[in-house]
């Protein structure tokens, strides 16, 4: 179907993870013929020789997933074997036999062979008899000739490769084959000696004083590498620049909204703003497009399938959700899969380096879990995958949900995520800002990820009291996207409140409650603790980062007593208090399950405006 195939190796081990079923599962993967996963059957681990790998159930699992399977378990001398006198027995007492037996076989002298190979089953004397007549060295080699080093063997399978469907090619090997600790059970930690390293280089042509030496010149394999080189060269010379964003769609979203909300619909501005960028966005959902406001997104762009389906409903006029699926889609579902979602993001945001077209990946999740994905997603990270994570909804702001969807760490793992940088915003266009600045950062060298913690609650958008002046107005753009801004500025402040994302509305009532009582109180919008965090490092002289937005949100001038609160846990913003010395109190969520009105759920974890009011007070009493 494409244009080449894929080639995975991985280890008979890696198939004990449960997320490699949930992508052999998927039913897109059954239609892509381009894919071919190797597995290196050698039933050892890290720590011991597996007792019991049922290779057998294992490549009916593939081929109940739609997969062609190819099995290559014994090599050439092993099959001559077996064509002998007295073969079909010893291939009988190979194939019962425990892999540990098996492994330890393999450590065996061919006298050693001899007695050990017949075993005491009603075969054994017909393998005494065959294994008589087979010289030292012949023995020797057969008895760790699997397919996976048969040369010969592999070329038959990989000519053996259908061009519709997936492939798995299951390869028995082993372990350190060649080698003085082939088969040994602690081998995955074993040094060879300097001598065994030399009789090595001697018998592979190398020289270990110079191991780096190229291929000698005019010869097959020395050629292979040089036009491999110049194709890699032409490959990155040949790669795109991401096209150009806006940093501002002008737009000054009013009446009552949600962030989440604002996610789907920047994306459909930038389908008419921006569509160059727009075309270069893929979506990545494990079965929530609709509960996270991408219906109008997947509706405009497609959904992605290797081949076109029909959509049956297309002419119901009451459904609003239309799964239109082409190759052309930009949206892919995934089912409930979270590791398969950032595994596929990081494939999907390494594509600049990779083919020299960079893609703006875009994964939205239950906020929660982000922490069921985390591993793979820092990995992917690592590996050079530049996306951006949505986490939607999240925090205790969808009360009436319960526990089950409460996310309550993100917000810190956002902050101490590397290669990432994470926001919280409060409003719509704070998010439009902020996702566009993301954007804009995929799929170049110096680029990152990022990771947006988005919210369900409906806030009322005046509160934002976006700049009318051009020049005011970037001036906020530039802060949001920086970390904070301040939202209300009181003429003599004796206390700050710092607030991060849904709670907004509760930080503003309790500064009118407080300038009330003759407290006037200055109110600072963060939207990304991790960028101020960076700062504040900054100005330690422990980060390269920019601190001015320190100086523009915290100034010394304005330093008071500090409450700061947000829908997570407190100490995600417990840091702030550091940037001008002053006594804290930090307010959030540190325990979740309960379900409710949002007003009870947040007097029960202390987010409401009372609450802030009353650590307000006993800051300045």
């Amino acid at each position: 179907m494409g244009t080449g195939r894929q080639y995975s190796l991985l280890g008979d081990a890696e198939l004990d993870e449960g997320a490699v079923w949930e992508a052999v599962l998927d039913p897109a993967v059954a239609e892509l013929g381009e894919i071919v996963w190797i597995v290196d059957l050698n039933r050892q681990s890290l720590d011991r020789i597996v007792p019991g790998i049922a290779a057998d159930r294992l490549q009916g699992m593939f081929a109940a997933a739609g997969w062609q399977t190819i099995t290559l378990k014994y090599g050439h001398l092993l099959e001559g074997l077996f064509e002998r006198p007295g073969g079909a027995a010893l291939r009988r007492r190979i194939d019962g036999m425990a892999n540990p037996e098996y492994q330890r076989l393999l450590r065996c002298d061919a006298g050693e062979l001899r007695d050990r190979l017949p075993g005491d089953g009603p075969d054994a004397g017909r393998v005494a008899e065959l294994v008589r007549g087979v010289d030292d060295a012949e023995l020797t080699a057969a008895i760790g000739n699997l397919g996976g080093h048969d040369l010969r063997a592999l070329d038959g399978a990989f000519a053996a490769i259908e061009d519709d469907r997936p492939t798995v090619i299951f390869a028995y090997t082993v372990k350190g084959h060649g080698l003085a600790t082939r088969g040994h059970p602690q081998n995955h930690s074993a040094l060879l000696t300097d001598a065994q390293m030399r009789e090595l280089a001697a018998r592979t042509g190398c020289d270990l004083d110079d191991p780096w030496r190229p291929f000698a010149d005019g010869g097959a394999a020395g050629r292979l590498c040089l036009e491999t080189a110049e194709r890699l060269d032409r490959r990155e010379a040949a790669g795109s620049a991401p096209p150009a964003l806006p940093a501002d769609m002008g737009r000054t979203p009013s009446g009552t909204a949600t962030t989440q909300a604002a996610l789907g619909k920047v994306l459909l501005d930038l389908t008419r703003g921006a569509p160059e960028a727009a075309r270069r966005i893929v979506t990545v959902s494990p079965d929530v497009s609709s509960t996270t406001n991408l219906g109008g997104w997947v509706n405009k762009v497609g959904v992605w399938s290797p081949r076109e389906r029909r959509d049956w409903f297309a002419d119901d006029g009451e459904t609003i959700l239309h799964w239109k699926e082409t190759p052309a889609g930009r949206h892919i579902e995934l089912g409930i899969a979270e590791v398969n979602l950032v595994g596929l993001l990081g494939e999907l945001g390494a594509s600049w380096s990779r083919w020299g077209q960079p893609l703006l990946p875009i994964g939205v999740v239950y906020d929660p879990f982000v922490e069921r994905a985390l591993e793979p997603w820092s990995y992917g990270i690592y590996a050079g995958g530049q996306s951006i994570l949505v986490g939607t909804p999240s925090g205790v702001s969808l009360a009436p949900e319960g526990g089950a969807h409460q996310s309550i760490k993100t917000p810190s793992i956002g902050l101490e995520q590397p290669g990432c940088v994470a926001y919280e915003p409060a409003f719509a266009i704070d998010t439009e800002w902020v996702l566009l600045a993301c954007l804009a950062r995929l799929g170049r060298p110096d680029g990152r990820s990022a990771y947006l913690r988005l919210s369900t609650r409906p806030v009322d958008q005046n509160l934002a009291a976006v700049p009318a002046d051009p020049a005011a107005r970037e001036r906020r753009r530039r802060q949001v996207v920086a970390g904070a801004y301040a939202l209300a500025r009181a003429a003599d402040p004796v206390v700050t409140i710092a607030v991060q994302g849904a709670v907004v509305p509760e930080a503003l009532r309790a500064a009118e409650r407080l300038d009330a009582m003759g407290l006037a109180a200055d109110v600072v919008c963060v939207t990304s603790a991790d960028l101020l965090y960076r700062a504040l490092r900054a100005r330690q002289g422990h980060d390269d980062a920019e601190s001015w937005i320190l100086e523009q949100v915290f100034p010394a001038d304005r330093a008071t007593p500090l409450v700061t609160v947000l829908d997570g846990h407190p100490h995600t913003l417990s840091f702030l208090g550091t940037v001008n010395r002053v006594p804290t109190t930090g307010l959030g969520v540190t325990g979740f399950g309960q379900s409710g009105s949002l007003e009870d759920v947040y007097r029960h974890h202390g987010l409401d405006a009372e609450s802030i009011v009353g650590a307000a007070l006993d800051l300045v009493d």
